[in-house]
């Protein structure tokens, strides 16, 4: 008896560690939220240029033991980068769709007791060096049903379960060929912020540098003060202009100016008087005169635009602290735009951040003269504007969460984690949009959607697959198969630089086209709604899947129709295009696409005549320079489109800042873009900005580079413009995307206002120096004060420094911004006045624009 007792007791002992084969939900609960999961990266040097090797690592520091063998659970993960391991240690590794990757115990599987440790070292696709290339919000289910996050990864604290990157095989994307990237530190930071210091401009100068900076301007002696005391008189026709001026400086600066047209007298008092004259500036659109007198302000506008740029103009000259009254210098200016289209782009498909954030990101757009905004509303990861009659759109397009049949949502990506709360989810209503329409066109600014097709478009289809099957349920086949987007016999294999394999919309169903026709009349009332016209629609066209169509029933019976024009796979993306530019055509709208959706192959566009509408945009971005493909904006122009720039080298804002592992975002195109490299881009000559290949490399002749002519620009009068990028795989809340976006827009909204002296086939480095430091100036004495004043914290510079026999000299980027150190690892600041003597010990950095933004910290030993 005693013995059975023994046994028995040992037996209940080691239960906990290997039980039985299925868990619970309150098993998996405690287990997420007590066990630790990290992820990393081991090695970037294993294949070239061609995979890397991954770690996963999972204490089990909770009381509940995952058993031996094949369970009922699995954990899933999102890996940007595609898992080519299939099994390690009794471990499957399944790939889901796009980033969603899950692991599954199989038989041989030895299970994790409590207070072991599972190393998971796989092999994945291209390279990793960035903290923000590994998605948080890892998560466990039961079944593939209930889902719970480990906390440890619920965190945009990314190093809270990334394992440290510090090594160069880590820090570098490959050994072969040569990554040339130098990885950014407070020693090199140093060494090139004082290169630069003696072109620093004093700061009374600064104050009086506007961005964009004007054609012509010409300050005289003496200063104005501006207070509530001054009244505004206007033109019948500028309401709308003076309702935004009053707006602001009531908002930010505290004056309440009274206003009234220019048929009511304001006698003797000092007065802001905003006229328009479409002579001024030879008649050119969106010019304007300003004049800051004694007792007078002068703005004259060549049209309604010009006066609100004046405006802007007259407010850029106003200090960030100026509160109830402004000093402002005497001054006449004289500009004009150097284009028509200066331009943002903006995804939170990939992650929604709110409604807030668009209105924050039209309003400072409008402040430094920029008037389009690209809302990339559409792609694989969501559907983020609300369609009254395809409400499918929105519910569940718009929303990620863990359903595997993704009737209730889509499925989850981008650590969004698998509720429906999670990061990333949400959209604009119909009346959102509405009100954004209306705050934007009171701001000059135009917005054009896009909307993805027919690859990245993901989110439509599962949107409309889900409307398939309830009205099908219902007994609605006619309705069900109205806007259907895929071909439910399609057996074609693809998959997308995403990763996806699903995404690309049916060119050979008419319900593809009844759907972009549907959206399109929608945005089209919604656009009536708010008082505006939809002048232009973006339709994607980029990334299609290879093999997309190849196996589609619908798209065999085209092919086997004569006369149609359509006889194989190749000619489906041209079909789908002209379909849809006929339609936008017949509704007065010009639409517009990425390059790569208006190319037969990598040097020869579609044929324009194919297209019946006087304007097709294109929005050149492919720039990599040894890719060869960096002449297609030319290319394009010269075939009639009508080209915005949209370079990835210089104005692709989802890439970091500089090269850091804890600077956010992709690189792709290049390591990295500064505020600097941004603000150097030179859009008159797409080829001058040829300094790097991706790999570091020196750019010495383009042409042997690419190995062939490269076309000139014939037809300069087809580029339009230009705009900025940020696309938000790695940007998950409102702040995140403000700091990528701020203060680079700046830097856009400067070239594409102004054309430089220094600019050219060999721009003249010293005068580029020269410029930029006073751009960089006017940053840190007041444009991005303005900016945290109104709620949006921009990203700064991370300082630079030495400490030389125990003295500490620093300096940052951003002129006149400051710099503070720490002896104490971050216990106590202190602002840096002068080289200081630091003795021995650690120094911790970071640049401070007020309490609440400061930059990242970097140390010096």
């Amino acid at each position: 008896m005693h013995l059975r007792k023994t046994i028995l007791a040992t037996a209940l002992l080691a239960t906990p560690l290997f039980a039985n084969a299925k868990l619970s939900q309150s098993d998996i609960k405690q287990f997420a939220a007590q066990a630790d999961l990290k992820f990393g990266v081991v090695d970037n040097f294993h294949d070239n240029d061609g995979g890397y090797i991954g770690k996963i690592q999972l204490k089990n520091t909770s009381k509940v033991a995952l058993p031996k063998g094949e369970s009922n659970w699995q954990l899933y993960f999102h890996s940007i980068r595609k898992v080519k391991t299939p099994e390690v240690k009794g471990i499957a590794i399944e790939h889901v769709n796009g980033d969603l990757h899950r692991l599954v115990p199989t038989k041989s599987f030895a299970g994790l007791a409590v207070g072991e440790t599972l190393a998971l070292e796989y092999e994945a696709a291209a390279y990793i060096v960035s903290y923000s290339d590994v998605m948080p919000r890892a998560f466990i289910s039961l079944d593939n049903k209930d889902a719970e996050v480990f906390a440890s990864t619920d965190t945009e604290d990314l190093k809270q379960f990334v394992l440290p990157i510090v090594e160069e095989r880590q820090l570098k994307k490959f050994n072969t060929p040569k990554d040339l990237s130098v990885i950014a530190d407070a020693q090199n930071r140093h060494a090139l912020n004082i290169k630069n210091e003696k072109y620093t401009p004093s700061q009374e100068d600064a104050l009086k540098r506007i961005i964009p900076k004007p054609l012509d301007v010409d300050f005289s002696r003496g200063e104005v003060t501006l207070s509530s005391d001054w009244v505004v008189s206007y033109q019948g026709s500028l309401k709308q202009e003076v309702n935004v001026l009053l707006d602001d400086l009531s908002k930010l600066y505290g004056l309440k100016l009274e206003a009234s047209a220019d048929h009511i007298s304001v006698g003797k008092k000092p007065h802001l008087s905003l006229k328009v004259d479409n002579a001024i500036q030879n008649g050119d659109a969106e010019s304007y005169h300003l004049e800051i007198d004694k007792n007078k302000i002068t703005v004259v506008g060549s049209d309604n635009a010009g006066v609100f740029y004046g405006l802007q103009s007259l407010l850029a000259l106003f200090p960030a602290d100026g509160n109830g009254s402004v000093e402002l210098p005497r001054v006449e200016i004289k500009d004009s735009p150097r284009f028509s289209y200066r331009g943002m782009h903006y995804d939170n498909a990939r992650n929604f951040h709110g409604k807030d954030a668009m209105f924050k990101l039209v309003e400072q757009m409008a402040k430094y003269k920029l008037n389009t905004l690209h809302w990339h509303f559409s792609d694989d990861e969501g559907w983020r504007l609300e369609i009254p009659s395809l409400p499918e759109l929105a519910e569940i397009g718009g929303v990620r969460c863990f359903d595997l049949s993704e009737d209730s949502c889509l499925l989850t990506q981008l650590g969004t984690g698998p509720h429906k709360d999670g990061s990333g989810n949400g959209y604009l209503t119909k009346d959102d949009f509405v009100e954004l329409l209306k705050f934007a066109a009171a701001r000059h600014i135009k917005i054009i959607p896009e909307v993805e097709s027919p690859g990245h478009a993901r989110a439509s289809i599962k949107a409309m697959e889900a409307r398939y099957r309830k009205l099908m349920k219902a007994g609605d086949e006619v309705g069900a198969k109205a806007y259907l987007l895929s071909d439910p016999e399609d057996k074609s294999k693809y998959i997308t630089v995403q990763n996806y394999t699903d995404n690309s919309i049916n060119a050979c169903m008419d319900s593809s086209y009844n759907f972009m026709e549907k959206v399109t009349y929608e945005l089209q009332q919604m656009y009536r709604e708010a008082g505006v016209r939809l002048e232009n629609l973006h339709f994607g066209g980029d990334e299609v899947g290879a093999g997309s169509w190849t196996n589609s029933p619908a798209c065999q019976k085209m092919f086997e129709e004569a006369g149609n024009g359509v006889a194989g796979p190749a000619d489906l993306k041209p079909y789908f295009t002209q379909r849809v530019a006929k339609m936008l055509a017949k509704r007065g709208i010009a639409p517009g696409a990425w390059e790569d959706g208006l190319m037969y192959d990598r040097v020869n566009t579609f044929n324009r005549e194919e297209f019946p509408n006087p304007v097709f945009t294109a929005n050149a971005w492919d720039n990599i320079w040894e890719w060869g493909v960096a002449d297609r904006a030319y290319r394009l122009a010269n075939n009639d489109y009508q080209v915005v720039l949209s370079h990835g080298t210089h104005l692709y804002f989802d890439h970091p800042y500089e090269a850091h592992p804890e600077e956010r975002g992709y690189y792709w195109a290049t390591r990295f873009i500064s505020n600097e490299k941004a603000f150097g881009y030179m859009p008159d000559n797409v080829y001058a900005n040829a300094d790097f290949t991706r790999t570091g490399e020196v750019i010495k002749n383009l042409e042997d580079l690419v190995g062939r002519p490269l076309p000139q620009l014939e037809k300069p009068e087809n580029i339009l413009g230009m705009q900025g990028q940020v696309w938000s795989e790695t940007i998950r809340t409102e702040d995140q995307v403000l700091a990528m976006l701020f203060p680079r827009v700046l830097a856009v909204a400067e070239r594409a206002w102004y054309k430089a002296p220094w600019e050219g086939e060999k721009p003249d480095a010293q005068k580029r120096a020269k410029d930029w430091m006073t751009f960089s100036a006017a940053l840190g004495t007041k444009e991005l004060a303005k900016l945290a004043k109104s709620g949006v914290k921009a990203n700064l510079d991370v300082p630079g420094g030495e400490v030389n026999k125990g003295t500490l000299t620093t300096s940052v980027a951003t002129a006149y911004l400051d710099v503070e150190y720490s002896v104490d690892q971050g216990k106590s600041w202190q602002t840096y006045q002068q080289p200081v003597n630091v003795g021995d010990t650690q120094v911790w950095l970071r640049s401070s624009l007020n309490d609440h933004v400061k930059s990242r910290i970097t140390t010096i030993n």
